[in-house]
C-alpha cells in the first residue's frame, strides 16, 4: 500500500511539473555563463576584426563557434527570432546595443557594428547549437583607437522612474537580494496621459531585458515570465549571482519603434 502511494504522489507531481514554465536561473559569465538556462552548451569561439579599429566607422566582425573538440558548429537553432543575439557594452556601462549577426555557415557568422569613442568593448553573443537544448555563450573584448571619453561612474539610480521617448517607467521588485531568484516588474505608461502603453511583441516576447555587473563579471539576459498587456506591465523572474551594482537594461517595442530604459540598482 505504501509503494502504491510513493507512485501516485510521484505521478502526480510529475504531471504538475510538467504543466509549469520551468525557470532556470543563471551561471556565472566566467565559464561561458548562461542567464536564460541553468545549464550552457560547452562551446569555443575564434573572433577575426581589423588590426586597427576606429570611433563610428563600421567595424567588420566574424564570430565562428566550435564545439567543444574544436570542430565547427553547423547548425543552430532559431531562438526569440534569431540565430544569434550578440550584446556590446563598454567599460562603464553607457554604451549598450543588442544586434544580430547573420549566419553564413559552417560555425560563422558575420555582422558590422559602430563603436561610439575609443576604448574596451565586451561583446556578448549567444546562440543555440542544433538538437543541444540549452544555448552557448562567447565572449570577447574589442579595443577600439583614438580618444577614450572619461569614464562614468555607475551610481545605482535614487528613482526607479524614468521617461523615455514619451513613456513614463517605473521598475519594482518584490525584493532585491544576491543568490535568490527574484521578481522584476516594468510597468509602462503614456507620459502625457498616463494611460498603459501599447506594447508590441519585440522578438517574440513582449520584452528582453539584460543586466551587467559593474565589474563586467556578470551577465543575464532574461525574458518575460509573465505580461500584462492591458495594463502594460511586464514581469522577468531573475536571481543576480553576487552582491554588487548591476545595470539593468529593459528593451521594448511600441508603434514598430524598439526603445530601451536603463536602470542601474544595488543588490546587496
Amino acid at each position: 500500500m505504501n509503494r502504491l502511494l510513493l507512485v501516485l504522489v510521484l505521478f502526480c507531481s510529475a504531471s504538475l511539473l510538467a504543466g509549469c514554465n520551468t525557470v532556470r536561473v543563471p551561471m556565472e559569465m566566467n565559464h561561458n555563463m548562461n542567464s536564460m538556462n541553468m545549464n550552457v552548451t560547452p562551446t569555443k569561439s575564434d573572433w577575426k576584426t581589423p588590426t586597427i579599429m576606429k570611433p563610428n566607422k563600421q567595424v567588420p566582425i566574424s564570430i565562428f563557434i566550435k564545439d567543444k573538440s574544436g570542430q565547427l558548429i553547423q547548425k543552430f537553432d532559431t531562438v526569440h527570432e534569431k540565430k544569434m543575439h550578440l550584446i556590446i557594452v563598454n567599460k562603464d556601462l553607457t554604451y549598450f546595443s543588442h544586434i544580430h549577426p547573420v549566419y553564413k555557415g559552417n560555425g560563422r557568422f558575420d555582422i558590422s557594428a559602430a563603436f561610439p569613442a575609443g576604448g574596451d568593448y565586451k561583446l556578448i553573443s549567444e546562440f543555440t547549437p542544433k538538437g543541444s537544448g540549452d544555448n552557448g555563450v562567447a565572449q570577447h573584448v574589442l579595443h577600439i583607437s583614438g580618444e577614450k571619453p572619461a569614464a562614468m561612474p555607475i551610481v545605482p539610480d535614487t528613482s526607479l522612474t524614468k521617461t523615455i521617448n514619451g513613456k513614463e517607467v517605473t521598475l519594482t521588485f518584490d525584493h532585491v537580494m544576491a543568490r535568490m531568484n527574484l521578481n522584476m516588474t516594468f510597468k509602462i505608461r503614456d507620459a502625457k496621459t498616463n494611460k498603459p502603453a501599447s506594447l508590441q511583441p519585440y522578438l517574440g516576447a513582449m520584452g528582453h531585458c539584460v543586466a551587467i555587473s559593474d565589474d563586467w563579471n556578470h551577465y543575464l539576459h532574461i525574458h518575460p515570465m509573465k505580461s500584462d498587456w492591458k495594463k502594460s506591465k511586464v514581469t522577468f523572474m531573475t536571481r543576480f549571482p553576487e552582491k554588487g551594482t548591476y545595470k539593468i537594461w529593459g528593451q521594448f517595442q511600441q508603434d514598430g519603434q524598439v526603445f530601451v530604459v536603463p536602470f542601474v540598482v544595488k543588490v546587496p
